[in-house]
């Protein structure tokens, strides 16, 4: 049966991307569009740069774009935190406020700024900075994949990580590539906006390699090592939200120590979770969360991680991520929901161990640390490439399907999961009818 729409699709350098896509799309059979401008019905499931973004707005009962035009409010991290503040002086009791750590924004291009800042914008984090008891992560707002970031427990140590970036610049004008020393390396004359999230000193910590990927048992002792969750988040016309269910847990590669006041260069391995930044590693510290079930908690009492424990971490997960888009729909400059568009996402969540509350709330608390487009999947792994297939397919059956091809549906609460897709928010933000 001859497909009703033509579908561009163009994801230059990511070919595996490219290729979940057109498997996506197999079902359904559309007829290939060598442009994003076409006559008819077009589906346009590509990077944002090859999107005709005009084509979205001017032909929306035609054209369906997997990218929103407008979505700085969730993907910069320095306006995600702007948009969660004011969201969250307006509903101080949301779930949102347990999950996102204490975060402060920097709009800096030297590092002799830092001076006048401390008694101005500053002046809460100089507080607890003088404190001496937390340390603190900085991280650029539009950069990715573990860039610029940076560990420190003091005012002198941000400042020397700020000459420190200066410095970088100028060896790399006197010699080419030398920015390049650093797995982390950045150019702050090209970043301005950094946000400095609050350190969690008490993550969740598993080992990895409690039970091989073969399942065979780990011979010596249990090492607990630091992880993230990545969860990947799929929102739809204006404005359905999903999360799917199938969690990666991306672990550190060396195994957790609490960061040291006295050292001189602050090691980052047991703290960065950051795949990109492991790529030498394959996909040897990369597991399903739901692989971790019976594993030894090692942040306390070493019991076995339950069901139970992470239905409730997929909980607030979902409560979360709700809330986090809500909040960016209440910012209509920076985000713009639009009927004939869906996006993938890919969203960072650390876990805190609370161990025993006295107030009876859940033991682990989730804690959202970044939200990413067009996410690098192809870190995901070949053993689990399978997930990502059907990640991809329940995109092409929940939203490009019915646009369409529209027809009466079952009705779908939020909370409720339907092939891996938990629904976190449905909203009526426009229509174009």
């Amino acid at each position: 049966m001859p497909s009703s729409f033509s579908a561009f699709i163009d994801w230059p350098g990511a070919p595996l991307t490219a290729s979940l896509v057109r498997n996506a799309l197999d079902v359904l059979n559309p007829p290939h569009a060598d442009s994003p401008i076409q006559p008819g019905n077009l589906l346009q499931w590509s990077t944002y740069d090859s999107i005709d973004h005009e084509q979205v707005l001017t032909r929306p009962k035609q054209v369906l774009s997997s990218s929103y035009t407008f979505r700085k409010a969730l993907i910069r991290k320095h306006f995600l935190s702007r948009v969660v503040h004011a969201y969250l002086t307006k509903h101080p009791n949301s779930p949102l406020k347990r999950a996102i750590p204490a975060t402060y924004e920097l709009e800096i291009s030297f590092a002799d700024e830092l001076d006048e800042m401390w008694t101005d914008e500053l002046w809460e984090l100089a507080e607890k900075l003088d404190g001496g008891d937390s340390w603190w992560i900085l991280k650029p707002g539009m950069a990715d994949r573990g860039m610029g970031i940076r560990m420190f427990n003091s005012k002198e140590q941000l400042q020397e990580i700020f000459e420190g970036f200066e410095s970088d610049e100028e060896s790399d004008d006197d010699s080419e590539g030398q920015a390049q020393a650093s797995n982390t390396a950045v150019v702050t004359s090209q970043l301005r906006h950094f946000v400095v999230q609050e350190y969690l000193p008490n993550p969740l910590l598993f080992d990895p390699h409690e039970f091989s990927l073969q399942g065979s048992p780990k011979s010596g002792a249990l090492e607990g090592h630091k992880f993230h969750l990545r969860v990947y988040c799929v929102a739809a016309g204006a404005l359905k939200v999903y999360v799917y269910t199938r969690i990666l847990a991306l672990f550190a590669p060396v195994p957790y120590t609490k960061p040291e006041t006295e050292a001189d260069e602050i090691d980052l391995g047991p703290h960065l979770t950051n795949t990109s930044l492991q790529t030498e590693l394959g996909e040897d510290n990369v597991r399903l969360f739901s692989e971790l079930i019976g594993s030894s908690i090692l942040s306390n009492d070493q019991r076995v991680f339950t069901e139970d424990d992470l239905e409730d971490i997929l909980t607030q997960i979902s409560d979360a991520l709700g809330e986090t888009f809500q909040a960016a729909v209440d910012s209509p400059v920076h985000f713009q929901a639009l009927p004939n568009a869906f996006e993938l996402y890919g969203v960072d969540f650390l876990v805190a161990d609370n161990r025993l509350n006295e107030n009876g709330s859940s033991r682990f608390q989730v804690k959202l640390l970044e939200i990413n487009s067009e996410p690098a999947i192809e870190l995901t792994g070949p053993r689990l490439t399978w997930i990502l297939e059907d990640l991809f397919k329940s995109i092409a059956k929940n939203c490009v399907a019915p646009f369409f091809a529209p027809e009466d549906s079952e009705a779908w609460p939020v909370g409720a999961t339907r092939s891996h897709f938990r629904k976190c928010l449905d909203v009526e933000t426009r229509n174009w009818d």
